[in-house]
């Protein structure tokens, strides 16, 4: 099962060589990036809450936000991690050529691995590309838009998300393709052998399904619509700056120890040792996730306070069509043990129990169960794994290590978002299909 973003904001490194490269490029955009990790501590610095109660609505429902497969978070967080994980595989072939360009005897190694300017190059691209269709889902855009994407780079980036893009422009552009890298990778994306150059590459293979076009070409075009649309601000910033291979290299001297002025050495060693773009994605991620609970939390306190408070939800499930549960009706039965459901027929009913006989086993297996441990189920309304919208599941809760009564409220795909018996609509949540019986 994927981590819910609690987990991933939690697992955030406060120190670290990505942490440390973060630090340095800050000069870029003075004060726009705070390293937060820990969930609790981004909530109170996001929304400026400092009640326990209401940090806990907040994380709840920014925990259900993360899980929903209607919202983007989930793929969003994938794409981060997709293009980091790629880009390191390919920034050790990078260093690789380089360490066979400066060692003789090692030369062959230019041979078989990927000329060093090329990997950055497309790597550089393919970032850009990512970040375009990242900020689209996360903003509601149905496809990818990168003149969308520009206009709130210019205007609205900040933050995680701003410190990640200066990050690419320095460590990814200027750090190993020098001062006139945008010519350099213009030069690439426009040649004759731009197709086999790019739609090759492994980091391209990798994020390949999540680049929009029906072909190699209509994908290679949005990559170049992508550079196009961005360069103007890259060239921006760094004339606005000043910004030069030397002083991001002085200033990544302040806070690494680095034994080699090679610059493209250094920027190939970066790229192997550090995941800036998933560990501000995550950032990223989270403040809009937590943002969106701080409001939905907000309304639902405003609707407390407006109207009598309502009591947990400590009814059964099944009460609700318990009418139904008569003498002779064909159900299943939640056994314990086996951690399954039985066709069985009910023979006798008193209060909210029911008297059980076994379809296939004698009438030593009869037995009394409660409401919680039966069902009915109708296959006429079920999706093709078995389960309907109103149809009462049994939950795995690792933490817990126990089945729990649910009922599911709605279906998307492979996911089921359940109610829990017993418990109130902030525990409800999206499970997966392996977690359901």
């Amino acid at each position: 099962m994927e981590k819910s973003i609690v987990q991933l904001v939690d697992e955030l490194p406060a120190d670290n060589i990505t942490v440390k490269v973060l630090k340095a490029v800050d000069f870029v955009a003075p004060s726009q990036w705070n390293n937060l990790v820990g969930f609790d501590n981004s909530v109170r610095a996001i929304t400026g809450e400092t009640d326990p109660r209401v940090i806990q609505r907040i994380r709840d429902k920014a925990t259900v936000l993360y899980q929903d497969p209607q919202q983007s978070y989930q793929s969003v967080i994938r794409l981060y991690q997709t293009i980091d994980k790629a880009d390191t595989a390919m920034a050790a072939a990078a260093l690789a050529n380089k360490v066979g360009e400066k060692i003789g005897f090692l030369s062959f190694l230019g041979n078989i691995t990927p000329k060093a300017d090329v990997t950055q190059t497309v790597d550089l691209v393919l970032k850009i590309a990512i970040e375009i269709i990242a900020f689209c889902k996360l903003n509601g855009i149905p496809q990818p838009n990168p003149q969308e994407f520009v206009k709130s780079l210019s205007s609205n980036y900040q933050g995680a998300a701003l410190i990640r893009m200066a990050a690419l422009v320095c460590i990814d552009g200027l750090l190993p393709l020098g001062p006139d890298f945008l010519s350099k990778i213009h030069g690439l994306i426009s040649g004759n052998d731009a197709s086999g150059q790019i739609t090759q590459n492994p980091v391209f293979l990798a994020v390949n399904s999540s680049l929009p076009g029906n072909n190699p070409a209509e994908k290679l075009g949005f990559l170049t619509q992508g550079f196009n649309s961005v360069q103007g601000w890259i060239g921006g910033l760094v004339s606005k700056t000043g910004l030069t291979p030397q002083t991001i290299f002085n200033s990544l001297g302040n806070f690494i120890q680095i034994a080699d002025d090679n610059l493209d050495f250094v920027a190939a060693f970066l790229d192997q040792t550090t995941n800036y773009y998933e560990h501000t994605g995550i950032q990223t991620v989270a403040y809009s996730v937590i943002q969106k609970a701080h409001a939905l939390v907000k309304q639902e306190m405003q609707q407390e306070q407006q109207s009598p408070s309502r009591p947990a939800d400590t009814t059964s499930a099944a009460s609700n069509n318990n009418n139904d549960l008569g003498v002779g009706k064909n159900v299943e039965v939640w056994d314990e043990d086996e951690e399954d459901w039985y066709s069985a027929t009910i023979e006798k009913v008193r209060d909210n129990e029911f008297f059980i006989h076994y379809a296939g086993y004698g009438s030593s297996y009869d037995e009394w169960v409660g409401s919680d441990d039966i069902r009915i189920r109708s296959h006429n309304t079920s999706d093709d794994n078995g389960f309907a919208v109103g149809l009462k599941v049994k939950v795995w809760d690792d933490d817990d290590e126990d089945w729990y009564s649910a009922v599911i409220n709605k279906i998307q795909g492979q996911q089921y978002y359940v109610h829990y018996v017993g418990y109130d609509s902030s525990y409800d949540e999206w499970v997966d299909l392996e977690e359901i019986a």
